[in-house]
């Protein structure tokens, strides 16, 4: 069997605030294979981007904390990385893409320069070499008028534009892993279906690997050929993308499904909203994460987090309860 491209064991991440700790991320494993893309969904503030950020050494540390884990790319710990380390892998080999591109970008300086930066940092070139690289780069990610663009400010691009040129940033050294933290939130819908489109014809293109986080279940069915939903922390499903739309099997995850907004839904059938709110992560986890929210929760569920174990091939769950008949598993 082929080895994985990132190998997430265990991860466990807090911040110690004057409130007292924030469990962040509380113990995820999952592989990422070369080509794959990969969707992790959930909810705001339920430890998507600190996981992914974490294992880039781009948490501040203090108040952040690594209290455990691995994050093995290419069978290196990357959390046991010196920054220098870390320095040559960022942006060469696994590059990010921001959720919000107008305070990602620094407002004082060229697109030309921010765009030059990564590749000139990588790759030994001079100025001639890199402008034709960023301009190959910018036309690729299909910004118009390249020349008059790279003399410009984030400020003159719009919205789109700007996350266009962070792609093309993102790109420029050829990684063999690109994150995408929720990149198209701030865009209005015309303008996500295009970056969506761009990173899937990028993907193919250079054959790399995605990860891709939002809390857009409509965007995951198209983009991702895997899923990871995460809830407080926690990892409560994972399955390809077509099990986990015709056949969820945890209750938070059919939730999620019941409450988007469907073509061939009834006029006369509302949305199911989910009741309750999300669990105070300054609480030291205790039982099922989504058992105040949850409609089967069983008397165990209140005392014993379950673990991620197959349901069936390729599908995994963290659930005491077999959503089908409403009985214990």
């Amino acid at each position: 069997m082929m080895d994985a491209l990132l190998d997430i064991q265990d991860l466990k991440v807090c911040f110690h605030i004057p409130e007292g700790v924030v469990h962040a991320v509380n113990g995820i494993s999952y592989k990422l294979n070369e080509s794959e893309t990969l969707a992790v969904v959930g909810e705001s503030g339920c430890g998507k981007s600190v996981s992914m950020l974490s294992i880039l050494g781009l948490i501040p540390l203090p108040p952040g904390e690594i209290l455990d884990g691995k994050a093995l790319y290419r069978g290196s710990n990357l959390l046991a990385m010196s920054e220098e380390q870390l320095e040559e892998i960022r942006g060469k080999e696994i590059a990010m893409v921001f959720q919000d591109p107008m305070t990602s970008l620094n407002p004082v300086l060229t697109i030309r320069r921010q765009v030059t930066e990564a590749f000139r940092t990588h790759i030994p070139m001079s100025q001639e070499q890199a402008e034709t690289r960023a301009i190959e780069l910018l036309d690729l990610v299909g910004i118009p008028d390249v020349p008059q663009r790279l003399r410009e400010y984030p400020h003159q691009f719009s919205g789109g534009m700007r996350q266009r040129a962070m792609i093309a940033m993102a790109l420029s050294c050829g990684p063999k892993l690109l994150i995408a933290d929720e990149p198209t939130t701030a865009l209005d819908v015309t303008i996500q279906a295009q970056i969506v489109e761009l990173v899937m014809r990028m993907r193919d293109q250079m054959g790399m690997a995605v990860i891709w986080i939002t809390h857009d279940l409509g965007v995951v069915a198209e983009l991702a050929d895997r899923v990871i939903v995460m809830y407080a922390g926690f990892m409560v499903e994972e399955a390809d993308v077509h099990s986990l739309y015709q056949d969820p099997r945890h209750p938070y995850t059919i939730a999620l499904l019941s409450a988007l907004p469907r073509a061939d839904r009834r006029r006369d059938r509302r949305l199911k909203s989910i009741p309750g709110a999300p669990p105070s992560l300054l609480v030291e986890p205790r039982g099922c994460p989504f058992a105040r929210r949850c409609e089967l929760v069983l008397e165990r569920c209140w005392a014993e987090n379950p673990p991620l174990d197959l349901c069936s091939p390729n599908h995994k769950i963290a659930c005491w309860v077999d959503v089908k008949t409403g009985k214990p598993r």
